[in-house]
């Protein structure tokens, strides 16, 4: 069974930048096209990045495009998203997510096959 655990959520000012982590348990790392999702209360789950399987491609929402970067270490089975100049909006709870069949780059949570329990990120005015 493949296991998702999210790490580096908190509080930040606006402005400031975080980086949350996705240890993803497993040898098969390497296959999965992983993904970051995002959900605010009352709101549905949102896509926000997703990486190939070599970290060779990515893909953002227009709302994080040159603010967020998505990236990964197949060697420790973590992917990262770095966020930086972060808005109150970004406030949410982030999801990492893998999908087997790691060339493409999803951005539809629903073709995901595990996720993460998720980390609070908080982003203050």
């Amino acid at each position: 069974q493949v296991q998702l655990v999210e790490s580096g959520g908190g509080l930040v000012q606006a402005g400031g930048s975080l980086r949350v982590s996705c240890a993803v348990s497993g040898r098969t790392f390497s296959m999965y096209a992983m993904g970051w999702f995002r959900q605010a209360p009352g709101t549905e789950r949102e896509f926000v990045a997703t990486i190939n399987w070599s970290g060779g491609s990515t893909y953002y929402a227009d709302s994080v495009k040159g603010r967020f970067t998505i990236s990964r270490d197949n060697a420790k089975n973590t992917v990262y998203l770095q966020m930086n100049s972060l808005k109150p909006e970004d406030t949410a709870v982030y999801y990492c997510a893998a999908r087997r069949g790691g060339a493409g780059l999803p951005r539809t949570a629903a073709v995901y096959d595990y996720w993460g329990q998720g980390t609070q990120v908080t982003v203050s005015s």
